[in-house]
Protein backbone atom coordinates (compact mmCIF):
# COMPACT_ATOMS: atom_id res chain seq x y z
CA UNK A 1 0.00 0.00 0.00
CA UNK A 2 1.26 3.53 -1.09
CA UNK A 3 1.72 6.30 1.04
CA UNK A 4 -1.19 8.00 -0.73
CA UNK A 5 -3.45 5.90 0.06
CA UNK A 6 -2.88 5.84 3.37
CA UNK A 7 -4.71 9.27 3.95
CA UNK A 8 -7.37 9.08 0.71
CA UNK A 9 -10.73 8.37 1.80
CA UNK A 10 -13.67 7.05 -0.59
CA UNK A 11 -14.90 9.81 -1.27
CA UNK A 12 -11.42 11.65 -2.35
CA UNK A 13 -11.16 9.01 -4.45
CA UNK A 14 -14.32 9.69 -5.65
CA UNK A 15 -14.58 12.91 -6.62
CA UNK A 16 -10.55 13.29 -7.66
CA UNK A 17 -9.11 10.13 -8.98
CA UNK A 18 -5.05 10.79 -9.01
CA UNK A 19 -4.96 14.38 -7.27
CA UNK A 20 -2.45 14.54 -4.47
CA UNK A 21 -4.62 13.69 -1.25
CA UNK A 22 -5.71 16.69 1.50
CA UNK A 23 -4.14 16.72 4.77
CA UNK A 24 -7.48 17.02 6.98
CA UNK A 25 -5.98 18.56 10.17
CA UNK A 26 -8.03 18.17 13.45
CA UNK A 27 -8.09 19.40 16.93
CA UNK A 28 -6.94 16.33 19.66
CA UNK A 29 -8.67 16.05 22.73
CA UNK A 30 -8.73 14.56 26.20
CA UNK A 31 -9.86 11.21 24.60
CA UNK A 32 -7.04 10.65 21.88
CA UNK A 33 -4.23 10.44 24.60
CA UNK A 34 -4.00 7.01 24.27
CA UNK A 35 -3.59 7.14 20.18
CA UNK A 36 -0.74 10.61 20.95
CA UNK A 37 1.66 8.38 23.33
CA UNK A 38 1.18 5.33 20.30
CA UNK A 39 2.15 7.57 17.53
CA UNK A 40 5.59 9.07 19.42
CA UNK A 41 6.59 5.56 20.86
CA UNK A 42 6.36 4.92 16.86
CA UNK A 43 8.80 6.94 16.41
CA UNK A 44 12.04 6.16 15.53
CA UNK A 45 15.00 6.74 17.54
CA UNK A 46 16.48 9.76 15.35
CA UNK A 47 12.47 11.22 14.71
CA UNK A 48 12.39 11.10 18.42
CA UNK A 49 14.96 12.61 19.60
CA UNK A 50 14.45 15.87 16.95
CA UNK A 51 11.07 16.17 17.80
CA UNK A 52 11.83 16.92 21.64
CA UNK A 53 15.49 18.00 21.42
CA UNK A 54 17.07 14.33 22.63
CA UNK A 55 16.20 11.48 23.41
CA UNK A 56 13.08 10.76 25.83
CA UNK A 57 12.22 6.78 26.92
CA UNK A 58 8.71 5.39 26.40
CA UNK A 59 7.95 6.24 30.05
CA UNK A 60 9.01 10.22 29.95
CA UNK A 61 7.12 10.11 26.34
CA UNK A 62 4.30 8.58 28.33
CA UNK A 63 4.40 11.06 30.43
CA UNK A 64 4.96 14.09 28.54
CA UNK A 65 1.56 12.98 26.47
CA UNK A 66 -0.26 12.14 29.92
CA UNK A 67 0.71 15.97 31.30
CA UNK A 68 -0.69 17.80 28.04
CA UNK A 69 -3.06 20.72 29.35
CA UNK A 70 -6.12 20.73 26.64
CA UNK A 71 -7.88 23.57 28.66
CA UNK A 72 -4.65 25.66 27.87
CA UNK A 73 -2.92 24.39 24.77
CA UNK A 74 -4.22 22.82 21.31
CA UNK A 75 -3.31 19.44 19.54
CA UNK A 76 -3.53 18.95 16.13
CA UNK A 77 -3.45 15.37 14.42
CA UNK A 78 -3.98 14.14 11.24
CA UNK A 79 -5.16 10.58 10.74
CA UNK A 80 -4.11 8.21 7.81
CA UNK A 81 -6.30 5.83 6.06
CA UNK A 82 -5.88 3.05 8.90
CA UNK A 83 -7.28 5.43 11.37
CA UNK A 84 -3.84 5.78 13.05
CA UNK A 85 -2.20 9.03 13.76
CA UNK A 86 0.39 9.86 11.68
CA UNK A 87 1.36 13.44 12.59
CA UNK A 88 0.68 15.39 15.96
CA UNK A 89 1.57 19.20 16.35
CA UNK A 90 1.42 20.59 19.69
CA UNK A 91 1.29 24.20 20.02
CA UNK A 92 1.54 25.33 23.57
CA UNK A 93 0.51 28.66 25.09
CA UNK A 94 2.67 30.36 27.82
CA UNK A 95 2.59 33.88 29.45
CA UNK A 96 4.98 36.47 27.72
CA UNK A 97 8.29 36.45 29.43
CA UNK A 98 10.81 39.30 29.64
CA UNK A 99 12.25 37.65 27.03
CA UNK A 100 9.72 38.45 24.69
CA UNK A 101 9.68 42.02 25.78
CA UNK A 102 9.87 43.91 22.28
CA UNK A 103 8.90 40.93 20.14
CA UNK A 104 4.90 41.17 21.48
CA UNK A 105 2.98 43.38 23.05
CA UNK A 106 0.27 40.33 23.68
CA UNK A 107 -0.21 38.71 26.94
CA UNK A 108 0.94 35.10 25.64
CA UNK A 109 3.14 33.85 23.23
CA UNK A 110 3.10 30.24 21.62
CA UNK A 111 5.20 27.84 21.09
CA UNK A 112 5.16 24.90 17.93
CA UNK A 113 6.22 21.32 18.02
CA UNK A 114 5.64 19.03 15.10
CA UNK A 115 6.31 14.97 14.87
CA UNK A 116 5.45 12.81 11.20
CA UNK A 117 6.00 9.61 11.09
CA UNK A 118 8.66 8.17 8.61
CA UNK A 119 6.05 6.54 6.43
CA UNK A 120 3.92 10.08 6.05
CA UNK A 121 6.64 12.24 5.10
CA UNK A 122 6.63 13.91 1.96
CA UNK A 123 3.46 14.78 1.66
CA UNK A 124 3.46 18.32 2.87
CA UNK A 125 1.38 17.11 6.33
CA UNK A 126 4.29 19.08 8.90
CA UNK A 127 3.71 22.39 6.75
CA UNK A 128 -0.14 21.90 6.75
CA UNK A 129 -0.23 21.49 11.01
CA UNK A 130 2.19 24.38 11.28
CA UNK A 131 -0.49 26.03 8.71
CA UNK A 132 -3.51 25.30 11.27
CA UNK A 133 -1.30 26.12 14.03
CA UNK A 134 -1.25 29.43 12.46
CA UNK A 135 -4.83 30.39 12.27
CA UNK A 136 -5.24 29.27 15.62
CA UNK A 137 -2.61 31.72 17.00
CA UNK A 138 -4.27 34.70 15.25
CA UNK A 139 -8.14 33.25 16.14
CA UNK A 140 -6.53 33.49 20.19
CA UNK A 141 -5.03 36.90 20.07
CA UNK A 142 -1.25 35.81 19.69
CA UNK A 143 0.86 37.09 17.28
CA UNK A 144 4.14 35.54 18.33
CA UNK A 145 4.47 31.59 17.19
CA UNK A 146 7.73 30.13 18.15
CA UNK A 147 9.71 26.97 17.24
CA UNK A 148 12.58 25.46 19.09
CA UNK A 149 14.63 22.67 18.03
CA UNK A 150 17.92 21.13 16.72
CA UNK A 151 19.40 22.92 14.26
CA UNK A 152 19.96 19.58 12.21
CA UNK A 153 16.10 19.09 12.45
CA UNK A 154 15.76 19.68 8.79
CA UNK A 155 11.80 19.34 8.20
CA UNK A 156 11.74 21.93 11.24
CA UNK A 157 14.02 24.63 9.51
CA UNK A 158 12.00 23.74 6.28
CA UNK A 159 8.66 24.99 7.70
CA UNK A 160 10.44 27.44 9.61
CA UNK A 161 12.38 29.21 6.05
CA UNK A 162 9.21 28.04 4.24
CA UNK A 163 6.77 30.29 6.32
CA UNK A 164 9.39 33.17 6.42
CA UNK A 165 10.14 33.30 10.51
CA UNK A 166 13.14 34.41 11.66
CA UNK A 167 15.93 31.91 13.00
CA UNK A 168 18.18 32.20 15.09
CA UNK A 169 20.91 29.23 15.75
CA UNK A 170 23.50 29.02 18.70
CA UNK A 171 24.80 25.97 19.68
CA UNK A 172 23.37 23.26 17.56
CA UNK A 173 20.01 24.81 18.57
CA UNK A 174 17.93 26.74 16.21
CA UNK A 175 15.12 29.31 17.85
CA UNK A 176 12.48 30.77 14.89
CA UNK A 177 9.34 33.06 15.61
CA UNK A 178 6.81 34.61 13.32
CA UNK A 179 5.04 37.63 13.64
CA UNK A 180 1.50 36.98 12.50
CA UNK A 181 -1.64 39.20 11.74
CA UNK A 182 -4.99 40.11 14.00
CA UNK A 183 -8.21 37.39 13.01
CA UNK A 184 -10.46 38.38 10.81
CA UNK A 185 -13.77 37.14 9.49
CA UNK A 186 -11.42 34.95 7.11
CA UNK A 187 -9.06 33.43 9.51
CA UNK A 188 -12.22 32.71 11.29
CA UNK A 189 -14.15 31.02 8.82
CA UNK A 190 -11.03 29.03 7.86
CA UNK A 191 -10.33 27.64 11.17
CA UNK A 192 -13.98 26.85 11.21
CA UNK A 193 -14.02 25.14 7.74
CA UNK A 194 -10.63 23.14 8.26
CA UNK A 195 -11.94 21.71 11.84
CA UNK A 196 -15.57 20.76 10.12
CA UNK A 197 -13.65 19.03 7.04
CA UNK A 198 -11.16 16.90 9.58
CA UNK A 199 -14.34 16.37 11.43
CA UNK A 200 -15.81 14.30 8.61
CA UNK A 201 -13.07 12.59 7.69
CA UNK A 202 -12.67 11.10 10.98
CA UNK A 203 -16.27 10.34 11.14
CA UNK A 204 -15.30 8.48 7.62
CA UNK A 205 -12.26 6.69 8.46
CA UNK A 206 -13.16 5.49 11.76
CA UNK A 207 -16.44 4.08 10.38
CA UNK A 208 -14.65 1.77 7.83
CA UNK A 209 -12.00 0.91 10.33
CA UNK A 210 -15.01 -0.26 12.55
CA UNK A 211 -16.72 -1.53 9.46
CA UNK A 212 -13.21 -3.24 8.60
CA UNK A 213 -13.22 -5.05 12.09
CA UNK A 214 -16.36 -6.63 12.00
CA UNK A 215 -15.17 -8.42 8.54
CA UNK A 216 -12.31 -9.73 10.33
CA UNK A 217 -14.15 -11.38 12.97
CA UNK A 218 -16.06 -13.16 9.62
CA UNK A 219 -14.96 -17.66 9.83
CA UNK A 220 -12.23 -17.79 7.72
CA UNK A 221 -11.25 -14.27 7.25
CA UNK A 222 -7.52 -12.99 7.37
CA UNK A 223 -7.18 -10.13 9.88
CA UNK A 224 -5.49 -7.21 8.13
CA UNK A 225 -3.43 -4.31 9.63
Amino acid sequence: MTRLNLFRNPLQRWFNKGARPTVPVKALHERDRRRMVRHFLSLERSDRILRFGSFMSDEQVTKYVNGIDFNRDMVFGVYNRVFRLAAVGHLAFAPRQPASEGVTEKDRVAEFGVSVLKSARGLGIGSKLFERANIVCRNNDVDTLYMHCLSSNQTMMHIAKKAGMEIHRDYGEADAYLKLGPADPASVLQEAMQEQLATIDYALKANVRRATKLLDRLPGRQPKE
